[in-house]
């Protein structure tokens, strides 16, 4: 028998039996849209997350911290030799003061952390209003710190500050001193970070290069590329420095979005595994309603291989039918309930945000699973129908 033959008797079911044959499809599509659906949100939420939290510098950063002993300080002798450890390509330091924050009339303790203009850029926090932008004379406080005056954030941009520190300083005995510095500069608000529960301000370290910085509080090193993080890493540490990476958070993160993609696509196999078994149910009841048939066929001359390859061809339109249905099914279901979600954002007054991102060899892999799972479906009933007794078939009724 003719391939183009097989394929002719293949297809009848969408006339002699069109309604079972479609619901049958739709039963295959639903299950692959629920996958398509589930573990594009999986993936969008990744990513979404990680655009939130990670740039391509701070990915080549490291955050650098003195450790436990205090023979291990931070100053500009180990910030040099940093600096000379080979794939190191920017290095940039912070300080940590107590301070208070002058707004009109208003005096309140916040914590001061001195910084070079280069550190929002190796960081990955965002400004809720305004700009991260420190120099001489401009500030970024956090929204906790504006809470102490009860300000408006937005607002509060271009107001003049005044800045108090509390900067320690060791003598020569070895005794630590605090010393009370009132800037007399005019500082103004330049930005404000999203942190609403710690109350700090950043200013820059250019304010206070007069004062003898005797240590930093830690410092960002950035490497030339990926393959310098781990070397540059191991010699940090060996100088009993604490080091930490933001790559490290993102590969946990991946971790734990690859298992929450697998538990969501789980639930879309469980759709499936039911439509898979109406899918096998569907192929039985063909069997038998043409078990007549296929003894006339045999009697006639097709072989059990053409009977085999009958009912196999079948089975697989449906999947192939299936996944694109499927694939078609999910795609709806995510524009749908996209704009539903980005809707609702912009009558609050959020922001839109994409929530679904779908890779194309995920489409092209759950096209070829879901042809696969018709295949195996139908391996069954055309054993069956090949193994068939052309007299007993031409007897059946």
């Amino acid at each position: 028998m003719r391939l183009t033959d097989v394929f002719s008797l293949s297809t009848r079911m969408f006339k002699k039996r069109s309604m079972r044959t479609w619901l049958t499809i739709l039963g295959i599509g639903v299950g692959i849209g629920a996958i398509l659906f589930l573990v594009s949100l999986g993936y969008g939420l990744q990513r979404v997350l990680l655009e939130k939290i990670t740039t391509s510098k701070a990915l080549l950063s490291l955050d650098v911290a003195s450790g436990e002993s205090e023979l291990v300080v931070l100053d500009e002798e180990r910030l040099e030799e940093i600096a000379n450890i080979p794939g190191v390509s920017k290095i940039s330091p912070t300080i940590n003061i107590p301070g208070q924050l002058t707004l009109g009339e208003l005096t309140g303790d916040v914590a001061l952390m001195g910084i070079r203009p280069d550190y929002f850029e190796l960081s990955v926090m965002e400004a809720a209003y305004g700009d991260l932008f420190v120099a001489r004379n401009r500030v970024v406080l956090s929204k906790a710190a504006l809470k102490l005056f009860n300000v408006n954030p937005l607002e509060s941009l271009g107001k003049e500050v005044g800045l108090t520190l509390f900067f320690p300083l060791t003598n020569e005995e070895g005794t630590t001193e605090v010393r009370v510095i009132s800037k007399k500069e005019k500082y103004y608000i330049s930005g404000i970070t999203p942190d609403e529960n710690v109350a700090y301000a950043f200013f820059s370290l250019g304010a206070i290069k007069d004062f003898d910085i005797q240590k930093y509080s830690g410092a960002k090193v950035v490497v030339d590329s990926e393959d310098y993080l781990e070397p540059v890493r191991a010699e940090i540490v060996k100088k009993g420095f604490l080091v930490s990476a933001l790559s490290d958070t993102v590969k946990q993160a991946n971790k734990i979005f690859r298992a929450i993609q697998i538990a969501l696509a789980l639930f879309g196999v469980v759709a499936l595994l039911v439509a898979a078994i109406g899918m096998f149910n569907t192929m039985t009841i063909a069997l038998l309603e043409r078990t007549h048939e296929i003894g006339i066929m045999k009697a006639i001359g097709a072989t059990s291989r053409d009977t085999w390859k009958m009912f196999l061809v079948e089975s697989l339109i449906i999947g192939v039918l299936g996944g694109v249905a499927g694939i078609a099914i999910g795609f709806i279901g995510i524009f749908i309930f996209s704009q539903g979600i980005n809707l609702v954002a912009r009558g609050l007054g959020g922001q839109t945000v994409r929530l679904f991102y779908t890779p194309t060899w995920f489409i092209v892999f759950i096209f070829v699973f879901s042809s696969l799972v018709g295949f195996l479906t139908g391996l069954y009933p055309a054993r069956r129908a090949a193994k068939l007794n052309p007299l007993d078939a031409l007897r059946y009724k």
